[in-house]
């Protein structure tokens, strides 16, 4: 499915709280991907088709540094083949205990213009990647290798994160209260949705801050409504 600038632009501008909403109009309840937050706040909005790793439960007798040797590990390779603009989404199996990856990983990502990275396990080096100027979503810090606790094996194949299913091209949005899944498929037409909601919220807000109750107003009816058209169209939104 394609994804256009345009619905990148307006997907970097709502919430994943008006996403989840725009979503559940469209049946979809469970796309909000649990327990994980933003190391680097500081970092710009999530946007982008995702990427996948998917990592099983370590054992020792495979999972050893000498696996890190040539240029076959599923975790090295995904640093590496993540397209531009694309998300790394892992999954760790919600297992914190050891990192999915760290800052050198991240940092690499970064350089290759990834758009960012997210895991419900954990990321190491956690106070370097703070300072990143890319968005990365985890659920705890963690300092021990992967290879204590994950195996990595494959890429680019349906995962669970944070118990939200994503399959590679899912569209990835993520702020500062967390992630958001949003399918291919309707992509473009959940952008433009949760657009215009932005809109009208803004519009409803500023009301609100102005001692406006909201019945009548949130949902609106014909005055709100006529409103709201007037407001837009001075406000040139």
């Amino acid at each position: 499915m394609t994804f256009s600038e345009d619905s990148r632009q307006k997907l970097k501008s709502v919430s994943t709280a008006t996403l989840t909403s725009v979503l559940l109009k469209h049946g979809l309840r469970n796309v909000f991907i649990r327990n994980v937050h933003k190391i680097n706040k500081g970092a710009p909005r999530l946007v982008g088709p995702a990427y996948t790793l998917r990592y099983i439960p370590a054992r020792e007798d495979i999972d050893h540094t000498g696996v890190f040797v040539g240029r076959d590990h599923p975790q090295r390779r995904a640093v590496e083949e993540c397209p531009p603009g694309h998300v790394l989404v892992i999954d760790s199996r919600k297992d914190s205990t050891a990192a999915s990856a760290g800052a050198i990983l991240m940092t690499r990502l970064w350089m290759r213009g990834a758009a960012g990275v997210v895991t419900d396990g954990g990321f190491r080096d956690t106070p370097d990647i703070e300072h990143l100027p890319f968005p990365a979503y985890h659920s705890a810090p963690s300092a021990p290798t992967n290879l204590i606790r994950h195996h990595a094996l494959d890429l680019d194949q349906p995962i669970g994160c944070g118990d939200v299913p994503v399959y590679p091209g899912d569209i990835m949005v993520g702020d500062d209260e967390g992630v958001v899944v949003i399918p291919a498929a309707m992509a473009e037409e959940v952008a433009d949705e949760a657009f215009e909601q932005t809109v009208f919220e803004d519009f409803v807000e500023e009301r609100v801050r102005a001692g406006e109750g909201i019945f009548g107003l949130y949902p609106p009816e014909a005055e709100a409504e006529q409103a709201f058209r007037e407001w837009r169209r001075e406000e040139g939104r």
